[in-house]
């Protein structure tokens, strides 16, 4: 229950920042206010060492409200009737996702949800074009008891209600391409929406078709002698868009009749891309005044590379980008800024078990806090399950082939987001950081008056924290909840506050009754933040008053020094970059308001060191340089 004394404080978060709320959009429908308890928590001292970054946490000064489906989750096929493991349905119900995805990623784009495998449609090919071997699609309807093995549609469904989340799911678009009969779209179409008809409400969100830019998907090239519609050979985001409108069409109407309210998301690229290169303004211009949301995906490292740990760690700083570039293609077309949903994103990095391991849990928590931050509506990770491929897997859970590891056992990525669900409030706050650059936070306060930080440390070494909090009133004690590994920097093993396991992977099988460490409130709040960790901080309102203190004793690491050149600075329109380092390969240029003004992503093998000419209304603008692993901003001034 809300007190009355809290009531301003819930009135004061709902004055969010308007252009991240306006973004966000329809995802914002549900958000409820926020309630939390104190845990039950083991009694500590306060570190007495040297701080060395300083956080100032602005109680009353709202950025955005935090949707419900940040903390999202990808289902696939081929892991079984999930649905049947009461274990996992307490791990997934833990976790509160707020939305599940499926069918099953590429797998979307060949999936005839109504038919069962004897039931093959007549107007699909033998083989799909480009490819060598029979084409055998996915059925959602497995009647037989040898066909366990696999998801079928209505396990999917039991998953939503057993965990008490929504769907959202990937209706098959390649069938509009690569159907042979006389009206492949149409056909596609209705299928789609007689899904939505099944449904029945269960599902909240929709997407047209997977990844269908890329050249691994289903449709993304057709024969066209089996072609009856006239389409070309090789997709593009014109087509699509036209496509789309018959879908959103026939899948809104299947909604009315049944009185539903969904919404429909169509496919972007998260960045430039030298093979479509006008995918997202042709999407734009062709169904943006249609669509609801707009969806992209990232795998942020580098594909199938043996990435370190600082690759890994600094990849999140992407995020934002993603959705700028979305918006920069939607202005180019004229179309508006709908919201974007971030539908499937882990790491690529392999090798090493970076995949498994308690850095990519870290990952997953900069990227969900960070997704905040930057206004997407949905964050949803890839996936639940998979193989273990030499620890290559990117499930939440292991699947049953990880040697010594039970099927279903939660990974560490698991319980870095559960804690990080548990301790995320309902408003993200802002906050202003001086020192040691390594520590990354989210501040976010909850409705019963609690502030929450999510903090991550990315240093090789530890770092000592002063969390300050500007117009707060502090209560008697602070909780604290930190997850770290074995030492390793791809370590499989998981512990939060010291507690793990004594298997060779995973973390804590108590993690819902794991006692906080907690300290009084005395003249700060001082938090030890362990290397490669991820720590969860609760501070319990009241009646106290703290001075702010924003002293740091040093500074173990110093950014590096910017050498990016700009000349002339200001400038007509006509500017050139020099002394960019190699590993920067994006160029965001925004105005003083945020916005994405202009975008420039490098194709390969080519660098940012040459001379631009951008059509700017005079003013003064921020460059923004991004790569794998830095980031660097200069201003800019036009005449």
């Amino acid at each position: 229950m809300i007190k009355p004394h809290h009531l301003l404080i819930v009135a004061l978060l709902l004055w969010a920042d308007t252009t991240v709320a306006q973004d966000q959009g329809f995802f914002l429908n549900e958000w409820m206010p926020a309630v939390i308890s104190s845990p039950p928590y083991f009694d500590t001292e306060q570190t007495t060492e040297p701080v060395k970054a300083s956080l100032k946490v602005l109680f009353h000064d709202t950025l955005a409200r935090v949707p419900n489906y940040m903390f999202g989750d990808n289902a696939n096929l081929w892991t079984g009737c999930m649905s049947n493991n009461t274990q996992l349905m307490r791990h997934i119900r833990d976790r509160r996702m707020g939305v599940l995805r499926g069918p099953a990623g590429s797998v979307s784009d060949e999936f005839f949800w109504n038919r069962v495998t004897d039931d093959r449609p007549e107007d699909i090919p033998d083989t799909l074009a480009g490819r060598d071997v029979p084409f055998k699609p996915w059925y959602g309807i497995r009647p037989n008891s040898y066909e366990n093995w696999t998801m079928h549609i209505d396990s999917f469904y039991r998953i939503l209600y057993h965990t008490n989340v929504t769907g959202m799911l990937t209706v098959n678009y390649g069938y509009a391409r690569y159907g042979t009969g006389p009206a492949p779209v149409d056909t596609a179409a209705h299928m789609a929406a007689d899904w939505v008809r099944y449904d029945n409400g269960r599902t909240r969100f929709w997407e047209i078709g997977n990844e269908v830019f890329g050249n691994w998907e289903a449709g993304y090239r057709i024969n066209t002698e089996l072609n009856q519609d006239g389409q070309p050979e090789y997709i593009n985001g014109t087509l699509y868009g036209q496509h789309c409108r018959i879908f959103i069409d026939s899948m809104r109407t299947a909604a009315a009749e049944m009185g539903l309210d969904i919404r429909i998301g169509v496919v972007m690229l998260d960045a430039y891309s030298w093979e479509q290169p006008q995918w997202n303004k042709e999407v734009a211009a062709s169904v943006g005044d249609l669509a609801d949301f707009y969806v992209v995906h990232s795998y942020y490292t580098p594909w199938q590379q043996n990435s370190g740990i600082a690759t890994v760690l600094n990849s999140y700083r992407r995020t934002g980008t993603y959705k700028d570039y979305v918006y920069a293609e939607a202005d180019k077309a004229g179309m508006p800024h709908l919201p974007v949903a971030l539908t499937e994103y882990n790491i690529f990095a392999i090798k090493s078990n970076q995949p498994v391991s308690h850095a990519n849990g870290m990952h997953a928590v900069l990227v969900t806090g960070e997704a905040m931050r930057t206004g997407y509506g949905a964050a949803l990770r890839w996936d639940l399950a998979n193989s273990w491929n030499n620890g290559n897997d990117h499930g939440m859970y292991s699947f049953g082939d990880e040697p010594g590891v039970v099927q279903y056992a939660p990974r560490p990525a698991f319980y870095h987001l559960y804690y990080q669900r548990r301790y995320t409030g309902d408003v993200l706050l802002h906050m202003t950081q001086r020192g040691d650059t390594n520590v990354v936070a989210f501040p976010t306060a909850f409705s019963s008056g609690q502030v929450a930080v999510t903090m991550v440390n990315k240093a090789t070494y530890d770092v000592v924290v002063r969390l300050n909090v500007q117009e707060f009133k502090f209560g008697d004690r602070y909780y604290t909840y930190t997850l770290t590994g074995d030492g390793t920097d791809f370590s499989r093993k998981v512990f939060v506050n010291g507690i793990g396991n004594t298997g060779v992977a995973g973390g804590p099988g108590n993690y819902e009754s794991i006692e906080a460490n907690s300290c009084l409130i005395g003249d700060e709040i001082r938090i030890k933040l362990p290397r490669y960790s991820t720590t969860l901080v609760l501070v319990e309102p009241g009646e106290k008053e703290l001075i702010i203190n924003e002293d740091i004793a040093g500074i173990q690491s110093t950014p590096a020094p910017d050498p990016i050149l700009i000349s002339p600075n200001p400038a007509q329109g006509r500017f050139r970059i020099s002394d960019v380092p190699s590993t920067i390969n994006k160029l965001t240029i925004s105005d003083m308001n945020g916005r994405a003004v202009y975008v420039y992503l490098c194709k390969r093998g080519e660098e940012l060191n040459r001379e631009f000419g951008v059509t700017l209304d005079p003013g003064m603008y921020q460059c923004i340089f991004t790569g794998s692993n830095d980031i660097y901003t200069k201003k800019l001034i036009i005449h």
